[in-house]
């Protein structure tokens, strides 16, 4: 019996644990009729305004996500090439305000009475279905792939989360960058 009551509490807890946590999503696109695996070689565009806004504070974590990012195309099979590159990439972060709404369970409570004889019972509904709006701030990183010559977007792809001042930054981050390139349909062969 102890051990089932034990099991019972690490699930509860376990779950509580879990269902606490935030999401992490993540989507791409690509544009139809191209083909990613023609491009080899890249470059990054704008990095003169990320290490502006790095250097004011704004963009804190710009340096951080440039290696993940090469970490991961370097993966993919892409070499840098800032002269004549096939490809260019930049990133963006945001942290966007957002308001969700949550509406309560409508809950009834029976009262029972029973004695010799006779047995008495009901319910008595308990007022439920409040809607309860709350804040909350979703942070973005995006990742946009373009052809140099013409500009024309190739393939985007980002990661949003519920953030607070409990989020560990740099692993959501390593993260999202990772989950972002897993969607970026290319894997170049080494020769």
């Amino acid at each position: 019996m102890r051990i089932l009551t034990i099991a019972a509490v690490a699930l509860l807890l376990s779950f509580g644990l879990f269902s606490c946590g935030t999401i992490m999503q993540t989507y791409s696109y690509k544009a139809k009729g191209v083909d990613l695996d023609s491009y080899k070689t890249y470059a990054w565009v704008n990095l003169d305004r990320l290490e502006e806004a790095n250097k004011q504070g704004q963009k804190r974590y710009a340096r951080y996500i440039l290696d993940l990012a090469n970490e991961e195309l370097h993966k993919k099979g892409f070499k840098l090439d800032v002269e004549n590159p096939d490809a260019v990439f930049q990133f963006d972060t945001q942290i966007e305000n957002r308001v969700k709404y949550s509406q309560s369970p409508t809950v009834s409570v029976g009262v029972g009475f029973g004695g010799p004889g006779y047995y008495m019972g009901g319910s008595v509904p308990v007022s439920g279905g409040q809607v309860t709006q709350s804040s909350y701030e979703e942070g973005v990183l995006s990742i946009e792939m373009f052809e140099p010559k013409t500009g024309k977007l190739l393939w985007r792809g980002w990661a949003q989360e519920e953030i607070s001042f409990e989020t560990d930054l740099e692993s959501d981050l390593r993260m999202a960058v990772r989950n972002i390139f897993m969607k970026l349909p290319v894997k170049h062969k080494e020769k």
